[in-house]
């Protein structure tokens, strides 16, 4: 549906709480709001781990929703909120905890998914829909928010700042006069993760055939923590590892100098995006028609298909799109051959 509006609204409220990687995913409909509609007052309802990654992007007033303090968490909310009045609200989020933050919020249009898209039954909680368009990646889906608005630009701008305490660290860590290749080889869905042997076969490739420094990056997880002691083991390379060593701004000044990342389905992949560093995407357990790195189609390792027939039986139009593929041994379709190929068509097109 279309909105009509009389003129430019003066507040509008972004209702999106997670994760790193929607979160990248938001930010273009964000800057096109802003570019569009450089007088609307914004504000962000974001989660606490995320709101660090955005939260020196100027002219947004941002108010924190912390999940870990549970029941207190949504008196919070209420408490910031009871005050203010929204011309509008962009409910991004298909989760039952949005939704009920949503009924917090006082909005005049509350404009959520349409009700084929609208999981959790988001669809109960919005007044406005945006107009259904089948088999779309996020970002196109969330551009749909700004469509229903009457703004027809899509602005494919991420900006999202990077301190200077930030950059010198990368450059300290970094080596300066070789290509790098960051591997980031944990989602937070272990089901998306590719094997240990494959990265470090992948890594000892890089630093042989293309003389590339190899770097991991990763999260304080345990699992983040197995998988680079297992790659540093089985790699004949030498690896900086910063996994667990970097804050969200010092990974993202990380990726930024890069020359390009390995990583399946996760945040840091579309964080990569967000700041123009090429991505070898690795698919074979998610749609990367609906959820690859933006603006690196042509790099990705696609198996998904072959993953959908030997699950399902099926082809991956028979199904619902974002359909899933959990089986043991599902990333394993991904060899090491293919992506080797893939990082030479990149370093190649690079020189």
């Amino acid at each position: 549906m279309s909105i009509t509006l009389t003129k430019q609204p003066e507040s509008l409220c972004i209702l999106r709480l997670s994760a790193i990687g929607d979160i990248s995913h938001t930010l273009p409909v964000v800057r096109t709001i802003q570019k569009n509609w450089p007088t609307t007052k914004l504000t962000w309802i974001i989660g606490k781990s995320e709101y660090s990654l955005v939260s020196d992007i100027e002219d947004i007033e941002f108010i924190v929703f912390d999940k870990q303090q549970k029941l207190a968490a949504y008196r919070d909310i209420r408490k910031k909120l009871a005050k203010k009045h929204f011309d509008i609200l962009l409910h991004m989020q298909m989760s039952l905890r949005a939704s009920l933050i949503s009924l917090l919020v006082n909005a005049d249009i509350k404009l959520g998914f349409d009700r084929q898209r609208a999981k959790d039954l988001q669809w109960l909680f919005t007044n406005a829909k945006v107009d259904y368009k089948p088999r779309q990646h996020v970002i196109d889906s969330f551009f749909c928010f700004t469509d229903a608005l009457g703004i027809n630009e899509h602005n494919l701008q991420w900006n999202i700042p990077v301190p200077e305490e930030a950059k010198k660290f990368a450059t300290q860590v970094l080596p300066g006069n070789k290509p790098v290749l960051v591997i980031s080889p944990c989602s937070s869905m272990a089901y998306r993760n590719w094997l240990i042997e494959r990265y470090a076969a992948v890594a000892n490739y890089a630093h042989t055939k293309h003389n590339m420094s190899v770097v991991l990056t990763g999260a304080p997880a345990a699992v983040d923590r197995q998988y680079a002691d297992g790659i540093i083991a089985q790699a004949d390379c030498p690896i900086i590892d910063l996994v667990g060593k970097t804050d969200l701004k010092q990974m993202l000044a990380v990726l930024e100098t890069a020359t390009v990342v390995l990583a399946p389905d996760s945040g840091p992949a579309h964080l990569a995006t967000a700041v123009g560093t090429p991505v070898i995407g690795l698919y074979a357990a998610t749609n990367p028609d609906r959820a690859r790195p933006y603006l690196s189609a042509e790099y990705v390792v696609n198996k998904y298909p072959d993953a959908i027939k030997l699950s399902y039986n099926k082809s991956v139009d028979d199904l619902p799109w974002g359909t899933r593929v959990r089986d043991e041994g599902t990333m394993a379709l991904i060899s090491v051959n293919e992506v080797c190929l893939v990082l030479d068509k990149l370093v190649s097109s690079e020189n």
